[in-house]
């Protein structure tokens, strides 16, 4: 069984669209580093996941790798705030009671906080992949408008249980 990491934000509910969208009515360029630093630690996550759309059928996917057997599933995802990871796991428990979520601090590169070694990761940001393979994990880039910027692209989950069998 594959140890499968799928990344929260632009891969399973569309939180950075509705993100940005907070972020421009706040007049705050993204090239503000600390503006948005400071954005993202008051963000009102709560409001957030009660606006954001689960992106192609995402929980009924993770529901599939899940019931597979193929996949020792987590989430694994940045968080800027200890409010966030809060609602982040109250949002997740609704669908999945004993789902593994692992909270990264958004300074800490994911590949320091679990064995990346033949493990899967699901992720939209291509620098997260980037670090991913150079530790020797397996890279999966899911977008949307299928650009997988030189890595396996997919556009749906459980379309993972046909790329390992």
């Amino acid at each position: 069984m594959k140890n499968l990491y799928i990344d929260f934000d632009g891969v399973v509910c569309d939180t950075i669209d509705v993100s940005y969208e907070l972020l421009a009515k706040e007049g705050i360029e993204k090239t503000d580093f600390d503006g948005c630093r400071k954005f993202y630690e008051n963000l009102d996550w709560e409001y957030v996941l009660s606006v954001c759309h689960i992106l192609n059928d995402g929980m009924d996917c993770i529901r599939k790798l899940i019931d597979s057997g193929k996949f020792n599933v987590a989430i694994l995802t940045h968080v800027n705030s200890i409010n966030e990871i809060i609602h982040k796991v109250h949002y997740i428990r609704k669908f999945f009671p004993d789902l593994t979520i692992i909270p990264v601090p958004k300074d800490i590169s994911k590949t320091k906080m679990i064995e990346t070694k033949d493990a899967i990761l699901v992720d939209d940001f291509v620098e997260n992949l980037n670090e991913w393979k150079a530790e020797g994990g397996i890279a999966i880039r899911f977008d949307l408008d299928m650009d997988g910027k030189g890595y396996p692209v997919i556009d749906r989950l459980d379309t993972l249980l046909s790329m390992f069998d």
